[in-house]
């Protein structure tokens, strides 16, 4: 299985935070920054724990910018 790569605009102050929540989550998801600047990451999510990690995207998404692109 391949793991499923995701690029995310988030708000750039929060981008430690957003690494700290996917490796609190074991096994879930490698937050990797892309562009500190802009706020430009991409998520490698473990094929079986997609589901999860939307989910956390999703919570995450209530409370700070965090757009798919």
């Amino acid at each position: 299985m391949k793991t499923v790569l995701k690029e995310y605009m988030v708000d750039k102050t929060r981008i430690g935070f957003i690494k700290f929540i996917f490796e609190a989550h074991d096994g879930i998801a490698v937050a990797t920054t892309l562009d500190s600047k802009t706020g430009h990451i991409r998520l490698a999510i473990a094929p079986q724990r997609t589901e999860s990690a939307f989910k956390i995207i999703e919570d995450l998404k209530k409370d700070f910018l965090f757009n798919e692109l």
